[in-house]
Formats: C-alpha cells, sequence, structure tokens
C-alpha cells in the first residue's frame, strides 16, 4: 500500500497516511480539521550500496564462500573436489 502526503491549507500541517490505492482521499487536517490537498512527493529514493550496482553487490557472506570456494586458484590450478585430471593424449605405436 502507498504512502501519501497532505497538507493543510489552512494550518500548513503536513502530514503522511498509510492508505489502500482505492481508498477515499482525506479532506480533513487530523490537528484542525481544515481542508486538506494531497501533495505528489517524490516517492521512495532508491538505495545503491556497495561498490557497484550490481545484484551480486548484495549476495549473502555464504553464497561469496561457497562462490570464491568453486573458483581456481590464483596459481592455476583447480582445486574444485568434483574436478577431473586432464586426460593424456593416446600414443601411437610404430
Amino acid at each position: 500500500m502507498p504512502t501519501y502526503e497532505y497538507e493543510c491549507q489552512k494550518c500548513g500541517n503536513r502530514f503522511e497516511v498509510f492508505q489502500s490505492i482505492t481508498d477515499e482521499p482525506r479532506k480533513r487536517c487530523p490537528s484542525c480539521k481544515g481542508r486538506v490537498q494531497r501533495v505528489i512527493s517524490g516517492g521512495a529514493g532508491l538505495l545503491f550500496k556497495g561498490s557497484g550496482f550490481y545484484i551480486t553487490d548484495y549476495r549473502s557472506e555464504g553464497y561469496k564462500k561457497a562462490a570464491k570456494a568453486d573458483q581456481p586458484s590464483a596459481g592455476g590450478k583447480d582445486t574444485r573436489k568434483d574436478s577431473k585430471p586432464a586426460a593424456a593424449p593416446a600414443r601411437k605405436e610404430a
């Protein structure tokens, strides 16, 4: 449900109301009972955190650890348990 912002035209009071989109707009100020007008607000802000704006920046620590363990080591050798050594090339007999 959206949050709507209203402003009283009599006393200037600004307030927010959490209401369904199908609800009737408020007509009176809760403070002085004056007429109110709905204000168009900026809406919800976006939250960017981390070094970039990618979905991988928000991964859980468990996921990051598992992904790191799944990568080959820096020495170039594959240290994963499920990897198989490369097969030796077949030798031709003369």
